[in-house]
């Protein structure tokens, strides 16, 4: 299905959301709480019938998570009707680990053209998101981007290849510049031991989550019936972090 068509709500169990991504999507574990990854609250906003397989990992950029065959698991998982949400951007950016670094206009643009063809292949529906903002402010108090050229090179590859694109950088953006400097703390992983400007605590997980839900129903990738709560206050307690990782 082409960006822009028209959807309709699938009968239960039919379809499962695959979700490939890093730290700020990824679940997180008992030892990192209240560290939050929007993964984890996005299936508040969506019908139950429509599981969130996350399998977005910490660290990882569009290349590495290839390298490491994590691509290649979802890929033997999906099926036609699937969805598969790719957001990458925060980790291909650190130039210093060849592991990891893609430039924006070649390599990253290549690793993702492989999520989109293999999703394809598969009778799925790739969906591209461009990477949440950190919480980043001017003297000013305006909210400043930080992640280069990877949206604007996302938003062309995206356009180029016909494939849903979730603008998650410049929605964040603009959400954290409405809330301003001081009250956008309560949405990261800010304690008393650490300022971290990247991740989120619950609060800050579940604004991202009604984000991305909110645009896969505006962008025509889900249907009314497939999302709910858009409207609603989701309680923090509904997050909670399981004791261990799964092997």
């Amino acid at each position: 299905m082409e960006e822009g068509a028209p959807v309709t709500a699938a009968g239960p169990g039919r379809r499962t959301l695959y979700l490939a991504g890093d730290s700020t999507a990824a679940q997180k574990y008992a030892p990192a709480a209240p560290e939050t990854g929007w993964g984890m609250a996005l299936p508040f906003f969506l019908r139950p019938a429509l599981p969130v397989a996350n399998h977005a990992v910490n660290g990882r950029s569009s290349k590495s998570f290839v390298d490491e065959g994590r691509l290649t698991t979802i890929l033997g998982a999906i099926g036609p009707g699937d969805l598969l949400l790719v957001q990458f951007g925060h980790n291909d950016q650190k130039r210093e680990d060849p592991a990891r670094y893609t430039e924006p206009w070649t390599t990253y643009q290549a690793h993702l053209r492989e999520y989109v063809a293999g999703a394809r292949a598969r009778g799925a529906r790739p969906v591209l998101l461009t990477s949440v903002e950190r919480r980043r402010f001017d003297e000013g108090g305006g909210a400043l981007p930080t992640h280069g050229d990877y949206p604007a090179a996302m938003r062309d590859l995206a356009a180029e290849e016909g494939v849903a694109l979730l603008d998650i950088q410049a929605l964040s953006l603009a959400l954290w510049g409405k809330l301003g400097a001081e009250e956008t703390k309560r949405y990261f992983n800010w304690t008393a031991s650490e300022q971290d400007n990247t991740h989120f605590n619950p609060p800050g997980a579940i604004a991202v989550a009604r984000l991305v839900a909110a645009e896969l129903l505006h962008r025509r990738v889900l249907a009314p019936g497939d999302v709910r709560r858009l409207d609603d206050e989701v309680p923090e307690s509904w997050i909670t972090w399981p004791a261990e990782e799964r092997a």
